[in-house]
């Protein structure tokens, strides 16, 4: 059975504990790099991570876009939304299609 983290501030991923995923909240950012890359070791499968710190571990995120696991998902929080998430998802759309099927640019 894959495991499932989510990480970010913790008024974002706080609900996610009530549907069973293991959260694991970050307020300082000079924690945050160190906890983040101890979810990415093997025991995840699929770790979610608010935009606001993806986009602080976007290089590091890249080094897993063409492994199987983990799966590194961002979602929106409750602040300081950047487009990330969006972002990386239309340029897999485009990818793989060709071309720009999300936003028609």
């Amino acid at each position: 059975m894959v495991k499932i983290a989510v990480f970010g501030d913790y008024e974002s991923i706080k609900g996610y504990s009530s549907i069973g995923l293991n959260i694991f909240p970050c307020e300082k950012s000079e924690e945050a790099e160190t906890l983040f890359k101890s979810l990415l070791t093997g025991e995840y499968g699929i770790v979610y991570i608010t935009e606001e710190y993806a986009s602080l571990f976007a290089e590091e995120i890249e080094k897993y876009d063409d492994k199987l696991l983990p799966a590194i998902i961002p979602i929106p929080a409750l602040k300081n939304n950047n487009g990330f998430g969006i972002n990386r998802l239309k340029a897999s759309v485009e990818k793989a299609v060709g071309s720009d099927i999300i936003f028609n640019k």
